[in-house]
Formats: structure tokens, C-alpha cells, sequence
């Protein structure tokens, strides 16, 4: 396990800060001074980070108000609202770029309805996604992320005890200052970590700007900078810089956020949420804003359907005619074929392989007594705060080498499959946790007196408790690796091994009247398998899903 991460993920990142500090005499900081005199580097990380606090700002504008009804109201149809809600989490604003434009760009379905009705003029559009399309980059990726702070803050609120609410409501005061005064301060963990990858995630998004042809911000300029990285450092000091702001923000937030106690000693049998019956008035309100969300998470993905089933469709509200032509382009071009079959091996052989690494080591950290559980945690996990864009960069530059099953240059099937895998180790690692934690050890103590070997106890006993556990983790893993866009753009250099994502940018990029439909189709398909993967692993897992977002 120590070999494999040790590999795939700290050797990259050795060889990315090696070539960023390296000068002629050997370590040297010139290549930050020629990054930071550079205006367009400056203006690329400024646009960056303000486009990421944003969106997590954004984020947690809707997901507070979420977990607080979730976790503190009972009302009808409550179960399918926290279903619905979480599935923007698994499409890909990549995709979801396409229907927005369709929809808001200068002449989209918008501007041309108000123009048709006589509200606008022809020749005045109205720029709803703000220049270069930053406001349509900001609601995507707030859009997309705010399930992942939705489920840590829903995490924490469910734990705190309900007798501390009653005490202050006795006292007199109202929702509002228990909220500020009481709940907010003990959920700063779930607040902090939730936050953390919503930000890093928005961060260091590549698909969404480059849909939108956003290419002053930190992610397209490193993505730019792969073509020469082997004559030019910079690309290696941008990734570097990145991976240092990041990390020092995480330090001094933790450090100001994380240096309190946020225990609670509660009554003998009261802890765990505290729900209410929500009243009428109540319910009316909470139906109101969960359709507004959950139809504005949807309508990107919406648009998208209808142009997989439109022919041409420009400066109209609806297009000229629809067409089942684009779903036969995925049967019968030979790409598209080749895509799909890759982007379904790829995620089923990295989420194999995810389980195997997870179940060991969840078992050394819950279930022995090894000295180095800690350190293999860390590793484990440190895949959340190591953005899929720099290490994807950090493979191709350390297996650059002659070996071509190997080097993603040639054959980049291995690579893909491995970040995949260690991008997604840290879901499957939390739900074996979830599994080992949820079984009684008293079972394997038992099994162990009885004379069994740890591995047979372990085949015999303990995996066969935990199997829905791991097989809603091996889902996860799967569908979140299917519609992977930083690796597969980055390490897919050649069309036989073009996974969906890939396939869609080489179609959108080019200069045809339907190459936008044959994308939506592809995102359509993409999207189907996602869904009813999570749905699955939602049935496996249960409440224990959202654990393995929980950092």
C-alpha cells in the first residue's frame, strides 16, 4: 500500500517541486520570480481564487439552509428531497456548460424568447454569464459542489444535542440567534472541511473554463503549459505555487478554525438530532426552495437532453427540428463506440482496484494495532487536497519515459486508470471505515480464538459484513471516474484511448453545425450511467454515504 501511493501520488509530486526549484546551480526560486513578473500569471491566480470563494460562498448559501431543515424538520417526501439534491454532485458542470450557454449565452434561448416577444432588440443582447462567461463559471461549479457541503454540514448538525436548542429556546431566544450562536460555532469542523474541497474543487476545475473559453485563470494556463513542459519550467512552478497557496490556506484556516474544542457533554440518552413536524406554512416554504434549487441544478443538465435530441438550434427558443440523429452517431461512429468502452474499463478497473487498496487499509487503520495507521490515513486521504489537474500534470511528467505502457504519451491506459484511483481511494477508504466501524469486533476476536488466520477471518467474517458497504463505495468510485474530465483531458493524448470526457472536448472544439448536439449526447449517456450508479450505492450505503465526504 505504501509502494503504491508512495508511486502514484508522492513520487509525482516529488519530481513537479524538482523541477520547479531547480535552477542551473541547483535549488532556486527564479522560476516563482518569472511567474509572479508574469501580468497574465497574476491576473490567471487573482481571477482564480476570486472565482473559487465565490462559488463556495455561493455553496454554502444553499447548503446551509438545507441541512438545517434536513436535519431539524420532519415532513412528507422528505427522503426523495435529500436524494434529489445530492445528484447535482455527480454531474459534471463540464457538462453542464454546454446547456447553460444553450441557454444564456448572447443569442441562446433567453435573449432570442425576450427578443421574439419584443423585449430586447436584435441587436441588444443581454450578457447573462457575465464577461468571459465568469458568472456562468461561478453558478456551475457552486451548483455541482454544494452537495459535498450540504453533506458535511447535514453531518455535523444531526450530532449536536438537541437539549442545548431547548435550553436557549427557554430562555428566549429565537431560530435565528440559536442558528448564529449556538449551531454554527459547533459545526465548524463539518464547516471546514466541506468548504476546503468545495474551494480546492472550484479551484482547480479545468472543464468548466475551457467550455466556456475562459483561459485567464490557474487551470487552463497549466493545462496550456503541458505541450512544453519539457523545455519550459513554468508549467512545473504554476503547479507548485498552486499546491502551496492552497496548502497554506488550509493551514492558517485550520489553525483559526480548528484549534477549539467543539466536544459537547450531553444528557444520558439525548443525544442526536432533535426533528419537529414541520406546519403548513412551514412545508410550503421548504417545497418552494427545494424545487428552485433542485430546478436549477437540473436545468443546465435539461438543455443538454434537449440538444442530444435537436438538429440545428441557433437564435431560437426551441430548435428548428428534433432528431434521434445524434444518438446514432454513438452507435455507429467508431470513436464514440471506443469512448464509452474505455470510460466504462477505465472506472470499473480503478474502482476494483480502490477496493483492494481501501479494505487494507481501512482494516490497518480500525482494526490492528499497526504504529503507522496514521501516516497510511494521511496518505489515504491525501488524495482530497491534491487536485486530479496537478496530478495528472505530475504524471506526465514523471513517466515521461521510454517504457511505453507507461508513458501516457503512447499508451496512457495504466495512468488513467491509476488517477482514477487514487483520485477516488478516499471514498472507498471512508466507507470500508464506515463498514469495519459498523461491524463488531467481538465477531472477528471469536474467529481469531477459534484458530483462523487473520486473512481467513477477514475473507470469512468481516467482508461479507461490510459488503454493502463496499460495493456503494466500488459504485461511487466508478461513477464519479466516468465522467473524470482534469486526468482524461490531460493524459488521453490519442483518440484510441479517449474516455467520454475527452471525446466531448474534441467534438465541441471543433467547427461543425452539430458537433454541440453529438457532445449532449455523449454527456446524456454519461449522465444516465451516473444516476443510476448512485442510486444503487445510495440503496447500499444507506445514511452512511455521506460519511465518506467527511474529511
Amino acid at each position: 500500500m505504501f509502494g503504491y501511493l508512495g508511486l502514484f501520488l508522492i513520487y509525482p509530486v516529488w519530481i513537479m517541486l524538482n523541477g520547479a526549484f531547480s535552477g542551473v546551480d541547483g535549488f532556486s526560486l527564479q522560476y516563482f520570480s518569472i511567474l509572479l513578473s508574469s501580468p497574465l500569471i497574476r491576473e490567471a491566480c487573482i481571477n482564480s481564487f476570486l472565482i473559487a470563494l465565490a462559488a463556495t460562498v455561493v455553496a454554502f448559501l444553499l447548503a446551509l439552509p438545507m441541512a438545517h431543515i434536513m436535519t431539524r424538520y420532519l415532513f412528507p417526501g422528505k427522503s426523495l428531497v435529500s436524494a434529489l439534491l445530492l445528484l447535482p454532485m455527480v454531474m459534471p458542470p463540464f457538462v453542464g456548460a454546454i446547456g447553460l450557454q444553450q441557454i444564456l449565452s448572447k443569442y441562446g434561448v433567453l435573449n432570442s424568447f425576450l427578443m421574439k416577444v419584443g423585449i430586447l432588440g436584435y441587436d441588444q443582447p443581454i450578457h447573462w454569464l457575465g464577461m468571459g462567461g465568469v458568472a456562468g463559471i461561478v453558478i456551475l461549479q457552486a451548483l455541482h459542489l454544494y452537495p459535498i457541503l450540504y453533506l458535511n454540514l447535514s453531518a455535523s448538525m444531526s450530532t449536536l444535542d438537541p437539549s442545548l436548542r431547548e435550553a436557549a429556546q427557554n430562555m428566549g431566544a429565537s431560530s435565528r440567534k440559536i442558528l448564529r450562536t449556538i449551531t454554527l460555532p459547533l459545526i465548524i469542523p463539518g464547516l471546514f472541511g466541506g468548504s476546503f474541497i468545495v474551494f480546492i474543487g472550484s479551484l482547480t476545475d479545468l472543464g468548466t473554463p475551457l467550455m466556456f473559453n475562459f483561459t485567464r485563470c490557474i487551470p487552463v494556463q497549466i493545462f496550456d503549459g503541458i505541450s512544453d513542459m519539457n523545455t519550459n519550467p513554468i508549467g512545473f512552478t504554476l503547479v507548485i505555487f498552486t499546491l502551496l497557496v492552497t496548502a497554506l490556506l488550509f493551514i492558517a484556516a485550520r489553525a483559526l478554525f480548528m484549534n477549539k474544542s467543539y466536544e459537547v457533554v450531553s444528557r444520558s440518552g439525548h443525544t442526536g438530532s432533535f426533528e419537529i413536524q414541520a406546519s403548513q406554512r412551514q412545508k410550503a416554504c421548504f417545497y418552494s426552495f427545494f424545487a428552485l434549487i433542485i430546478f436549477l441544478a437540473a436545468i443546465p443538465n435539461i438543455m443538454v437532453v434537449l440538444q442530444s435530441f435537436a438538429g440545428p438550434w441557433f437564435m431560437s427558443a426551441l430548435p428548428e427540428r428534433w432528431t434521434l440523429e445524434n444518438y446514432s452517431f454513438l452507435a455507429s461512429h467508431p470513436l464514440s463506440v471506443s469512448s464509452i468502452r474505455n470510460s466504462l474499463y477505465y472506472s470499473s478497473v480503478s474502482g476494483i482496484i480502490d477496493v483492494i487498496f481501501g479494505v487494507g487499509i481501512a482494516w490497518v487503520i480500525t482494526r490492528s494495532k499497526a504504529r503507522y495507521g496514521w501516516l497510511l490515513d494521511t496518505l489515504a486521504m491525501l488524495p482530497l487536497a491534491l487536485p486530479g489537474l496537478v496530478l495528472a500534470f505530475g504524471y506526465m511528467a514523471a513517466f515521461d519515459l521510454d517504457i511505453p505502457w507507461l508513458n501516457p504519451r503512447v499508451n496512457p491506459v495504466l495512468l488513467l486508470i491509476v488517477s482514477y484511483s487514487v483520485r477516488r481511494l478516499p471514498y472507498m477508504v471512508r466507507a470500508a471505515c464506515a463498514g469495519f466501524q459498523q461491524a463488531s469486533i467481538t465477531l472477528q476476536e471469536a474467529s481469531t480464538g477459534l484458530g483462523a488466520s487473520p486473512i481467513r477471518t477477514l475473507r470469512k467474517i468481516t467482508l461479507p459484513l461490510i459488503l454493502g458497504h463496499l460495493i456503494g463505495g466500488f459504485i461511487l468510485t466508478f461513477c464519479f471516474a466516468v465522467l473524470e474530465v482534469s486526468d482524461s483531458l490531460i493524459l488521453a493524448t490519442r483518440e484510441p484511448f479517449y474516455p467520454i470526457t475527452k471525446l466531448m472536448w474534441d467534438l465541441i472544439s471543433r467547427i461543425e453545425p452539430q458537433a454541440a448536439s453529438y457532445t449532449c449526447a455523449l454527456g446524456v449517456l454519461g449522465m444516465l450511467i451516473l444516476i443510476i450508479s448512485l442510486w444503487i450505492a445510495s440503496k447500499c450505503m444507506g445514511k452512511k454515504l455521506g460519511q465518506i465526504f467527511r474529511i
